[in-house]
C-alpha cells in the first residue's frame, strides 16, 4: 500500500505509543489497528500488520524489564511453554476465519479490549497497592515463592489464544492472573506479561508472515516506532502521566468499534 510521508508519520506515531501503552499494562493494539484500518488495509490484513510490527516493541520492552526476571528463570520457560502454543493456536483460528465473518466479529472484540482496558487501571492500582503493602517484607524473596500452577498455565494458554487471534487487552490478563497468584513487585508483573506476549505475538507473527497477509512497508515503519516506544515506555512506566493517554485510547476503541459496527471497514 503506498502511503505518503504524513501518513506513514501518523502511522509511526501510533506505533511508538502502542509500543509504550504495551509496555505499562496493555492495549497498544487499540491505536494501531483503527490506525491501520484508517489507512485502508482491510481488517484481517490490519490485525496481521499489527502484530508484526507491535512484536519487535514486545521485544525492546522485554529488554528493558529484564533485570526484574533475576532468579525467575523457572517461570521464563513454564510460561513461554502455554504462550508459544496458545500464540500459534490463534493465528492459525484468525487464518481460517473467513474476511466476511471476521468483519462482522471484529467490532465486538474492539469493544470487549476497550472494556478490558477500562478494567485495567483499577485492577493494576489495587495490584500496585499489594505491592506497597507487602513492602515490609522481601518482595524478590516472595515472589520468588510463587509457582506456576497447572491453572495459571491453562489460563495463560487461553489468553495466549486470544492474543494470537487478536491481541488487545491480553495484558490486563495475564496481569490479573499474576495477581492472583500472589505476585507482589508489579515490574516484576509486567516483565512476566511482556515475555508472554513476546512468546505469544512471535509465532503469530509468523503465521501471519507466511501468509502473506502482512503489508511490508507500513509493519516496517511501525515497528521502528514500536521499538522506541516499547523500550521507553518499560524503562519510565512508572514516571509518566498516563490519564490523558489513556482516555484518548478509551475514546479511540469506543469509536472504532461504532465505525467499525457500521459499516466503516
Amino acid at each position: 500500500m503506498s502511503l505518503g510521508p504524513g501518513r506513514f508519520a501518523i502511522a509511526v506515531l501510533a506505533a511508538a505509543v502502542a509500543g509504550a501503552v504495551n509496555a505499562i499494562a496493555g492495549g497498544g493494539t487499540l491505536l494501531t489497528f483503527p490506525a491501520l484500518i484508517a489507512l485502508g488495509l482491510p481488517p484481517i490484513a490490519a490485525n496481521a500488520t499489527s502484530t508484526v510490527a507491535l512484536w519487535p516493541g514486545s521485544a525492546s520492552s522485554f529488554w528493558g524489564y529484564r533485570s526484574m526476571l533475576a532468579g525467575m528463570q523457572g517461570w521464563v520457560v513454564r510460561f513461554a511453554v502455554p504462550s508459544l502454543a496458545g500464540g500459534l493456536l490463534g493465528a492459525w483460528l484468525l487464518l481460517r476465519t473467513p474476511a466476511r465473518d471476521f468483519e462482522l466479529i471484529v467490532p465486538w472484540l474492539v469493544f470487549g479490549a476497550t472494556a478490558l482496558f477500562l478494567l485495567q487501571r483499577p485492577i493494576v492500582e489495587r495490584l500496585t497497592r499489594g505491592a506497597r503493602s507487602a513492602a515490609a517484607v522481601d518482595d524478590s524473596q516472595a515472589d520468588a515463592m510463587v509457582r506456576p500452577t497447572a491453572g495459571v498455565l491453562l489460563f495463560q494458554f487461553a489468553v495466549s489464544i486470544y492474543g494470537g487471534y487478536f491481541g488487545a487487552g491480553m495484558g490486563i490478563l495475564m496481569l490479573a492472573a499474576l495477581g492472583i497468584m500472589g505476585f507482589a513487585n508489579i515490574h516484576r508483573m509486567n516483565a512476566l506479561k511482556t515475555w508472554g506476549a513476546v512468546c505469544a505475538n512471535a509465532v503469530a507473527a509468523v503465521a501471519f508472515v507466511t501468509s502473506g497477509l502482512v503489508d511490508w512497508p507500513v509493519a516496517l515503519a511501525m515497528a521502528v516506532g514500536a521499538i522506541a516506544g516499547g523500550y521507553g515506555g518499560a524503562l519510565v512506566a512508572q514516571r509518566v502521566p498516563q490519564r490523558w493517554v489513556r482516555h484518548s485510547i478509551v475514546l479511540i476503541g469506543l469509536g472504532t468499534g461504532i465505525w467499525l459496527l457500521a459499516g466503516g471497514g
